[in-house]
């Protein structure tokens, strides 16, 4: 009977190669869009949930009030890991990490910079990250061991066996290869081509044992059958016990495999975080291939006609309902399997450009049998799923109705047809909404003034030599025209390297924990960045040999703090007393769409990672740039000169959203392809049942226009049905999107106005096409069968 079956479905599909291309493509794309959309999905899902202990491996965590709210923070004291590790019984292993450390290799004449991190030993077997060569539990024992990755291996040696070479480490410290892992995956948050151990951070005077400078990650391992609640119960506390100052700084664990999608907290409880844009793939996902098996269910009902008299001689003939049930779901089937092959070939084609698009590394491994079953179960599902109502439909006739031409009822308000062309409408409205609002936000949030002028302004990291002949970069960068103004500063303008609720201050409530921005300049910065004074100066040592504790304040710091005569005004912060030289426009330091913190940038007294530089608009930039690396070449040869500038980094705050509008735009589009290619059948479908009404109507002095119009108005309709319900939907959706961000674009009448205006010339370009071809067609030949 199958066979039968397979035979009968191949024939009926082949006698209606039209319809069935249509069936066939459109499927193929939605199954191929929900497949590229799934390995997205289950990318993101497995991030850091692949290691052998990832049941026992948590991250420390603060809690504390700020401001009259519980924040949560993930940074913490270099001395807490090993303080757990020795105290506490129920933590198997503690390591610290130092996230994001770029360093300069050397082996003979070869230099290239690499990203690593800095970590105690037992971090490599806590995660039990893959060793191709060398043991992880002695490989960073030794102070002066080096594990690198297979990427950074081939960079430094090509081909050959890494093990026990030596390499050299910003020009000063040499290190033996102990161990050679695995390159990381694409589903982890740690990114590092290198590991140091620990040793190295006190040996360069980057550790500390302050129970009051957040500024590591700590990695935990608990022992195994401890429940995180008793391990929770007694950390809680060690801030407070150890620390040589007043604090109610709570800590607590939290799951390393829920870090990537559930890192968000607000008032000291997760509350969600990536896995809001997930879930919201997700949905995209079903609804994409609901969509494309809507078209399957429409075009197969509107066809009932055509296999209306089948269905009545075989149920005479003595058929089944569940034979015809199963004859149908057969052809739904086997139309999906054609579908589903098409798919993989589309996914395969476009997922080198969706992996650009997602800066990820998917793939489909056609060697694992999960995937045959997974394939296997998709196509079976999604053939279900299109063939369920057109076979329980087809299968639902009377022969005695059906051979006598009284089944159907043509005149009917609602049929599940009209139902299911609005509910495609209806998601396709919604996306091309949203794609709106994003991109309107995104544009919001981007064309808000940051406070300073980012045009030819560069930054270069100080490293090797840099900071011991800074004052001859700088004095020939501006004598040789290359540069008009330079600063050197503590981080770059774009980010946020420190901050504190520790500053001290006349009239300050003792009780009060607002977070202020830190920044540190040696002078200048108002003029190198095109900052705005709003009261006094800029700090200058040349000119006021006081302006070593020097310091300037932003207007939030300004209303924060109360002052009505800022400048003189003190500032106590690290031992040091401040003196506020001036007050700066507010600048836009770390994320656009929030508001702006209360800042101090500290004078030369601070410290320094980095040189900004105004580069000369009066030159071409190539020119600035070639004559900026041979005078840091002169003064730091060692390394490689690298100038960043702030633009571009200042662009990368948005890459988050933009991709995230570049996919809901992509996604929006082919729902609406999807939608138009079914409309495009029906369309087909509905003037060629009518083409005998077209030729009397014509005969009868009707116009093309006239003609056209009614061919079309019907499916309008719908559309504007589904403008009417989409319209609501879509604005509470985007609604709770945008209260994710406190600066936020305001949601207009204009954009439902536009895309409903949009969907109606789509819907009326797709439906024209074959209400006009009708129209056009000549009378004599579609009556000439009467």
């Amino acid at each position: 009977m199958l066979r039968n079956y397979f035979k009968t479905a191949f024939r009926n599909l082949w006698k209606r190669k039209g319809f069935t291309a249509i069936n066939v493509v459109g499927l193929a794309i939605g199954m191929a869009s929900a497949i590229l959309i799934l390995l997205w999905i289950q990318n993101e899902i497995s991030y850091d949930r692949f290691y052998e202990k990832s049941d026992r491996l948590y991250t420390a965590w603060n809690r504390d009030v700020f401001d009259g709210k519980i924040q949560c923070w993930d940074n913490t004291p270099k001395i807490m890991a090993p303080t757990l590790k020795k105290d506490y019984p129920e933590i198997e292993d503690a390591a610290r990490v130092n996230w994001g450390q770029t360093l300069l290799f050397s082996i003979g004449d070869k230099s290239l910079k690499a990203g690593g991190t800095m970590a105690d030993p037992g971090l490599l077997t806590m995660f039990g990250f893959p060793m191709l060569k060398g043991n992880s539990q002695t490989a960073l024992n030794n102070p002066n061991s080096i594990v690198i990755t297979q990427k950074l291996s081939k960079k430094l040696f090509g081909n050959a066996d890494p093990m026990n070479k030596t390499v050299k480490i910003d020009n000063r410290d040499n290190f033996t290869v102990t161990g050679l892992m695995k390159d990381l995956p694409n589903n982890t948050s740690f990114d590092f081509e290198f590991l140091l151990p620990w040793s190295y951070m006190v040996e360069r005077g980057w550790s500390d044992s302050s129970w009051g400078n957040n500024s590591t990650t700590t990695m935990v391992l608990l022992k195994p059958n401890t429940s995180l609640e008793t391990a929770n119960a007694k950390v809680k506390d060690i801030v407070i016990k150890h620390a040589d100052f007043k604090s109610k700084t709570e800590v607590f664990l939290y799951p390393v495999s829920k870090m990537h999608l559930y890192s968000k907290f607000e008032n000291g409880k997760p509350a969600g975080g990536r896995i809001s844009t997930v879930r919201v793939f997700s949905i995209i996902a079903a609804f994409i291939l609901l969509i494309a098996c809507i078209n399957f269910m429409n075009l197969s009902t509107a066809r009932s006609e055509k296999r209306a008299k089948e269905v009545g001689i075989r149920k005479v003939a003595g058929a089944e309902k569940s034979s015809l049930i199963g004859q149908f779901l057969v052809e739904s089937i086997f139309i999906a399997l054609i579908a589903g092959i098409l798919a993989v070939l589309i996914v395969q084609l476009s997922l080198p450009a969706f992996n650009t698009l997602t800066r990820k590394q998917l793939f489909i491994d056609f060697g694992k049998p999960y995937f045959w079953i997974a394939g296997i179960l998709f196509v079976l599902f999604t053939g279900i799923l299109a063939g369920s109502y057109p076979a329980f439909f087809l299968s639902s006739f009377q022969p005695v109705a059906v051979l006598k031409g009284t089944f159907k009822k043509p005149y009917a308000l609602v049929t599940p047809r009209k139902v299911l062309v609005i509910l495609q409408f209806t998601f396709a409205i919604i996306l091309i909404i949203a794609t709106i609002i994003i991109q309107k936000q995104i544009r919001y949030a981007q064309e808000r003034a940051p406070g300073y002028s980012r045009n030819s302004l560069a930054y270069v990291f100080l490293e090797g030599d840099i900071e011991k002949k800074y004052e001859l970069i700088k004095n020939e960068l501006l004598n040789s025209g290359v540069a008009t103004a330079i600063s050197k500063t503590s981080a770059p303008l774009t980010e946020g390297w420190s901050n504190t609720w520790g500053i001290e201050y006349e009239g300050k409530d003792p009780n009060s924990k607002i977070i202020i921005d830190r920044f540190c300049s040696d002078g200048n910065l108002v003029k190198t960045a095109g900052m705005t004074i709003i009261q006094g100066r800029d700090i200058d040592l040349k000119n006021y040999i006081t302006d070593s504790t020097a310091v300037l304040i932003n207007e939030s710091a300004l209303q924060l703090m109360g002052f009505k005569n800022p400048i003189g005004q003190t500032l106590k912060d690290n031992g040091i007393d401040w003196h506020i030289v001036g007050v700066i426009k507010n600048f836009i330091l770390q994320s656009p769409y929030q508001p702006i913190k209360p800042m101090v940038i500290e004078g030369p007294k601070g410290w320094f990672n980095v040189i900004h530089i105004k580069y000369n608009d009066k030159n071409p930039l190539v020119q600035n740039l070639a004559k900026a690396e041979q005078i840091f070449k002169k003064y730091n040869p060692a390394y490689p000169f690298l100038s960043n500038f702030v633009d571009e980094q200042y662009a990368r705050k948005f890459s988050d959203e933009e991709q995230t509008k570049t996919l809901t735009k992509l996604f929006a589009g082919l729902t609406i392809f999807i939608s138009c290619l079914g409309l495009f059948g029906l369309a087909s479908y509905m003037a060629e049942n009518r083409i005998k009404e077209i030729g009397i109507r014509k005969v009868l002095g009707a116009s093309v226009a006239g003609i056209t119009t009614l061919l079309s108005k019907d499916f309008l309709k719908l559309v504007f049905i589904s403008i009417v319900l989409a319209t609501p939907i879509a604005w509470a959706a985007m609604h709770y999107w945008l209260l994710g961000y406190n600066y936020r674009t305001p949601v207009s009448v204009w954009i439902f106005l536009m895309a409903g205006g949009l969907s109606i010339a789509i819907a009326l370009v797709t439906v024209s096409f074959q209400a006009i071809r009708a129209a056009l067609s000549n009378p004599a030949v579609s009556l000439k069968t009467e």
